[in-house]
């Protein structure tokens, strides 16, 4: 029972952070069909847990940031943060370093990213930096020494300047 109700809290957290401060109702939106100029991108989560991996990344938010780390009792770095998450919330092992990443999963055109992608940053060589996605614009990520892990928005003006590419697990 407790932990049905520790992802019913996670779930309710999520929909108010996603809600924002607008005094509009929050209604679930229409299911939706993919659009032909929407490339459909084949990936092993399922949309649960796609739905699992974000929310636990958020759940994360405020863990100190550690060179190497990769649990929350010892701290994150951001290849930890995403290891630690897809191992435990979906069962898969991503590579433990950003550049590798790069070849993890499928690509996936910005237009067709949705919540529990992982985005890159790089400057035209191999990424330098991760994070998971998490909807409307915004991502997870652990993100320097001293820092702990955050959300954030992609078109903030650092991350904006960056080459940035998304993958599917």
């Amino acid at each position: 029972m407790p932990v049905r109700f520790t992802a019913a809290a996670a779930t309710l957290a999520l929909a108010a952070l996603l809600a924002g401060c607008g005094s509009a109702p929050v209604q679930a939106p229409e299911p939706t069909v993919p659009s032909p100029s929407v490339p459909e991108v084949a990936g092993r989560l399922t949309e649960a847990q796609a739905q699992h991996v974000t929310i636990t990344a958020l759940g994360l938010v405020g863990t100190p940031y550690r060179y190497g780390g990769n649990t929350p009792e010892s701290g994150f770095d951001c290849s930890g943060l995403i290891a630690w998450v897809y191992r435990t919330e979906a069962g898969l092992v991503p590579p433990r370093t950003v550049a590798a990443l790069q070849g993890w999963g499928q690509r996936v055109p910005a237009e067709a990213v949705r919540t529990g992608d992982l985005v890159l940053f790089g400057n035209g060589g191999p990424p330098t930096h991760a994070g998971i996605v998490v909807g409307e614009g915004r991502f997870v990520h652990a993100p320097s020494t001293g820092g702990r892990v955050r959300l954030e928005k992609l078109s903030a003006p650092h991350w904006a300047r960056q080459q940035i590419s998304f993958r599917r697990p």
